[in-house]
């Protein structure tokens, strides 16, 4: 298999850069802003990182895993929880990751393609078992996985995303990416918190951030697509799409015995947008997928330096993704009314 033809990958780009979001509906939920992460002695050389890594935890009784390999240059390859695999790993693009687009100072449309670090490496990676992304750094803990990569532009110098040429003009970026990911998180086992640091380099000057902080590609048996209504207290079913809404989402199994949800919990202090909760399917390559995305536009120009988010990531089924999502906007709404009644 391959990641989406190109006039359907486009399309998701297009779609992602143009959404508007008119309302956030998570802050820091815990009262704390995400870590800034970084692995500044890698464990290993990276030539010798072993090919893939391993965490696990429980939920309802049953084990989860979460494998990152060396292909992908430490993007997650695989989460399974009763015998269920989430993530639908068939290229380097397809995975449970991150990835960030820059405009580079151009004034034309923005197009997302043309300037974009990748966690997982390059379109022209395609299936093989090479990443041109370098993965520097790795630590296992008990069900936490820490990784530093160099990430690839998903453009090689001189290549076309539906016309578009790429704007890089290596292989390999600057760009590098820091993140931990830990199971059984929080109030209850069902949350995995994916925290990460992208660190954009002192050498570029850009008008334009886009943060595509994690998304992932799921098994097309995934297609009952929700977004979840804080307010209400409950999912809500939402169409294909394509593009972003305002709420967090969550990718279901027709019968309801397998679900993925993902909200925003923290992200840096400078960035008043809001986030973005996209989704989008792909009946031909027949695979879903979900992202949570922030953009931040500053002139003369971003700052270079670290970026640090925080994404929680609900597994079970149906009903208890409900029930955790439901758990944690009520911590989230106590922890604000505290604040403010401290700030008075």
């Amino acid at each position: 298999m391959t990641r989406p033809s190109m006039s359907l990958t486009a399309l998701r780009h297009l779609v992602a850069s143009s959404f508007g979001v008119a309302l956030g509906i998570f802050g820091t939920c815990f009262g704390q802003s995400p870590p800034e992460l970084s692995l500044t002695a890698p464990e290993s050389e990276p030539s010798s990182i072993q090919n893939d890594a391993t965490i696990r935890g429980m939920i309802d009784g049953s084990p989860i895993t979460l494998t990152v390999t060396k292909r992908l240059s430490g993007a997650v390859h695989s989460l399974q929880w009763r015998d269920k695999e989430f993530i639908d790993s068939a290229d380097h693009g397809r995975q449970l990751q991150s990835a960030s687009s820059f405009d580079a100072m151009q004034d034309g449309p923005f197009w997302a393609e043309c300037y974009n670090p990748t966690e997982a490496g390059s379109r022209l990676d395609g299936d093989g078992k090479r990443s041109t992304s370098r993965w520097l750094g790795l630590q296992v803990l008990d069900r936490e996985i820490r990784t530093s990569t160099q990430m690839a532009f998903w453009l090689a110098p001189g290549e076309l995303s539906s016309g578009r040429p790429a704007l890089n003009r290596s292989a390999l970026s600057d760009h590098y990416l820091h993140k931990s990911i830990r199971l059984n998180a929080h109030i209850n086992e069902h949350v995995i918190e994916y925290n990460n640091t992208f660190e954009v380099p002192a050498s570029e000057s850009h008008r334009f951030a886009q943060f595509e902080i994690v998304t992932g590609y799921m098994p097309a048996e995934f297609h009952s697509f929700w977004a979840y209504l804080p307010n209400e207290k409950r999912l809500k079913a939402l169409d294909d799409g394509p593009g972003e809404q305002t709420y967090p989402v969550v990718f279901a199994t027709e019968d309801g015995q397998y679900a993925m949800g993902a909200m925003l919990d923290g992200w840096p202090d400078e960035m008043n947008s809001k986030p973005g909760y996209g989704r989008f399917r792909f009946e031909q390559e027949r695979v879903v997928k979900w992202n949570v995305v922030m953009r931040y536009r500053a002139l003369p120009s971003i700052r270079s330096g670290s970026y640090s988010f925080r994404v929680l990531i609900l597994v079970g089924t149906l009903n208890q993704v409900l029930e955790t999502m439901n758990e944690l906007h009520a911590v989230s709404t106590q922890s604000r009314v505290q604040t403010e009644k401290t700030s008075r």
